[in-house]
């Protein structure tokens, strides 16, 4: 838009350039920044008449040459100054329109940049300008280059959104052609999106279906696929896994994790076990193979030939293998033949919301499992990529409540870490969820603690809904923060208030709202936005529907 204002004497009448000549020349006692006010008619004229003799008298001076034109006032950003002469109190924002730069390089120079990432998922819009946010862990890594690991920590209060936050991301990232995969769904909060992908849903539970720990899913036929060093590679792999994820639920089952010795000799039984058996093993032939006590196991557990001194090494081990088969307290849910294998080539959510939320050492073990079957899996994926056999895939793994596994017993941190590291080395994005700091900072070993707080530090960013003031301080130990950002996370912890013209609670005013921070850069607010059709696989308070 432009605008054009002619010069006093041409192309006007006398009448019009005598009040652009008395507009533009204000009394020297008048406030340029003063509001109009009204007043009497015979006032005004008596002021018109005297900036007429005033601009007649300042033109005909022996100071002003008389062929020069009337005195002219600069035009402020209000308008003219003084009064009478149209300055505005209030100037309204102009209008502002979003488009690619495309569609507005021809508005140059009325154009500017949004200032926020635009390569990713769009999320929402950000709460300062309004411009879009894109924002997912793996278009930051591998194309924006905004962070060095594909990996983020949500944080947040319950109920807030931090689920529907991670849905679109995954939603947005399997359009790109991503794998969304979710190793245990405790609420569910996935199912309906990874059905609506078309993806694989693994129902575990209590005679629901069951997941073998000692299972090496597709491990071993795909090793005879892949030449030597990177056969060999992978049958590690694979019995490294195993390892862990029996040492894990042990863990849980204790509260405590096995003994060095103890893991000398499952590491062994699970070596012997493997020469020995044809198929796949589970828990049960472990025990066995462990009570017929052949000469290697005997050996790592250093019984110094005495059949009576190993019986009583192995006694605590052969107690807790009892206690993961079917008569103890995790039933038959890993003591039996694996129900229904992954699929590699499309999204998969392990969904473990038949565990009641009072079997927390059942939901943390579940969620072991899950993610060690899971990530066995990828490698799987990754092994034959690498050989040429298989095309190049690339896995978004959400990990949800992470708490529950966290607080089931002390060393699982250990066993979490070794999980979920080396994501960037084999093409996997992480998304790890929790409630707050303090799920965190509980842990009762020290060690513990400090390796939790590992987890929020190698994220390659955190993205913060509400929380409470009491977080700030161990927050703002691994994420700087300014104190307007934190302010601003406090106040989205505000219950809501009671809407009496509704007749129920409006929705809380830090409902879907975040902050994506990556490392010392300033943070960004946003509102996540949902478009209509992808609002059905994001009700989670269906059950209260009436």
């Amino acid at each position: 838009m432009s605008a054009r204002v002619e010069e006093p004497g041409r192309g006007m009448d006398a009448g019009q350039n005598f009040w652009m000549e008395f507009l533009a020349a204000p009394s020297a006692e008048e406030d340029a920044d003063a509001a109009p006010t009204v007043v009497d008619t015979t006032e005004a004229s008596a002021k018109v008449d005297e900036a007429r003799a005033e601009d007649t008298a300042t033109a005909n001076s022996e100071d002003q040459p008389a062929a020069k034109g009337p005195k002219t006032r600069r035009l402020g950003r209000r308008g003219f100054a003084g009064w009478g002469r149209g300055a505005a109190a209030y100037v309204e924002a102009p209008p502002e329109w979003r488009g690619t730069t495309v569609q507005v390089c021809g508005l140059w120079p009325f154009a500017a940049g949004s200032g926020t990432p635009v390569i990713g998922v769009p999320v929402g819009r950000t709460l300062t300008s309004g411009a879009t946010l894109c924002c997912d862990p793996i278009s930051w890594f591998q194309r924006a280059n905004l962070i060095l690991n594909p990996s983020e920590f949500v944080l947040g209060k319950p109920g807030l959104g931090k689920s529907t936050l991670v849905r679109r991301q995954a939603l947005g990232l399997a359009g790109y052609g991503v794998n969304p995969v979710v190793f245990g769904d405790l609420k569910p909060d996935y199912v309906d999106l990874i059905r609506a992908l078309g993806g694989q849903v693994i129902t575990l539970g209590r005679g629901r279906g069951y997941l073998n720990v000692l299972d090496p899913g597709e491990a071993t036929a795909a090793a005879e696929r892949l030449p030597g060093p990177a056969r060999r590679a992978l049958l590690a792999d694979a019995h490294g896994r195993r390892l862990n994820a029996v040492a894990s639920l042990i863990t849980v089952l204790r509260g405590h994790p096995p003994t060095d010795r103890e893991e000398t000799i499952l590491n062994t039984a699970l070596r012997v076990l493997d020469e020995r058996f044809v198929g796949v093993p589970v828990l049960g032939d472990l025990l066995g193979l462990l009570r017929e006590a052949p000469e290697p196991v005997r050996a790592a557990a250093l019984d110094r030939g005495d059949l009576a001194r190993y019986r009583d090494i192995t006694e605590g081990l052969e107690a807790s293998l009892i206690g993961l088969l079917g008569d103890g307290r995790f039933g038959e849910m890993f003591s039996r033949a694996t129900s229904e294998p992954m699929a590699r080539d499309r999204p998969v959510c392990f969904d473990v919301s038949s565990i009641d939320d009072a079997e927390t050492h059942l939901q943390a073990a579940a969620l072991l499992a899950c993610w060690s079957y899971g990530f066995g899996a990828v490698s799987v994926a990754q092994a034959l990529a690498d050989a040429g056999l298989e095309p190049q895939r690339n896995y978004f793994v959400i990990l949800d409540e992470l708490w529950r596994v966290l607080r089931a017993g002390r060393g699982l941190v250990d066993r979490v870490d070794a999980l979920t590291r080396l994501n960037r080395q084999r093409g996997v994005g992480t998304a790890m969820i929790t409630h707050t700091m303090s799920d965190l900072l509980a842990l009762p070993a020290e060690e513990d603690r400090m390796k939790a707080k590992g987890f929020v530090e190698r994220s390659g960013m955190v993205i913060c809904g509400g929380l409470p003031a009491a977080e700030m301080p161990g927050l703002t130990e691994v994420v700087g923060m300014t104190a307007a950002e934190q302010q601003m996370i406090v106040d989205w912890a505000t219950p809501p208030s009671w809407d009496s013209g509704l007749g129920r609670e409006s929705p809380p005013p830090g409902l879907g709202k975040f902050m994506v921070k990556v490392g010392g850069r300033p943070g960004i607010p946003a509102a996540v936005e949902l478009t209509p059709r992808e609002r059905h696989v994001n009700d989670t308070n269906r059950r209260w529907a009436p």
